[in-house]
């Protein structure tokens, strides 16, 4: 009887909440610029939540006009144009305002300079600050009652319970379901590491 009460549970969460997972601060890369930062194309390290993505051994120094971080986290795998993703309080330590888009809309963002153990890379655009999304499967989609671009609101139930707006929704069978808040957002609804989320209208 406890285990039908475990999965009745189980299948009553999945229905009704997605993961929450809080994304730091790193980069993408093209395989001509892990070259130069690297020698070499990137070595993965360990996987990451989305299928086929994971983190790779390697890290970079980025600069900007009024400050830089060092050790930061590099993506892989390589993609066709560098990218940086910060949090708005990054921006203000690197002396930039990233714009707030989904991964891969960078055009007209700020640039911004990175550093590897074999050489520098000078990126004329590419920093953004990643807009809160979902990731669906479309069965999970289905599911929730929403579509690919639509934007949802998120109740978080983490220690300091939080609406958020504007959330992008985006579906691909290629996706795992989780919501990414970057650090900021991450810390202001007091996030831990298997907090749930839900979907609102």
């Amino acid at each position: 009887m406890e285990k039908q009460w475990q999965e009745l549970a189980e299948a009553v969460v999945s229905r009704l909440f997605v993961e929450l997972e809080a994304s730091g601060r790193h980069v993408h890369v093209t395989a001509q610029q892990a070259k130069v930062l690297f020698g070499h194309g990137l070595t993965p390290e360990r996987p990451l939540s989305q299928p086929g993505q994971y983190l790779a051994k390697e890290r970079v120094r980025i600069i900007g006009p009024k400050g830089e971080f060092r050790n930061v986290a590099v993506l892989g795998p390589e993609r066709k144009e560098g990218q940086v993703e910060i949090s708005l309080t990054d921006g203000r330590t690197l002396g930039i305002e990233p714009p707030i888009r989904l991964s891969g809309d960078v055009a007209g963002s700020p640039g911004i300079t990175l550093e590897g153990e074999k050489g520098r890379v000078t990126l004329s655009q590419g920093v953004i600050a990643a807009q809160r999304h979902v990731h669906l499967t479309p069965e999970d989609a289905a599911k929730f009652g929403v579509k690919n671009g639509q934007t949802v609101r998120l109740q978080t139930y983490t220690t300091r319970p939080t609406v958020y707006g504007d959330v992008a929704v985006r579906v691909s069978p290629d996706f795992a379901s989780y919501v990414h808040l970057d650090y900021d957002e991450a810390n202001a609804c007091g996030f831990r590491k298997g907090d749930l989320g839900r979907l609102l209208p």
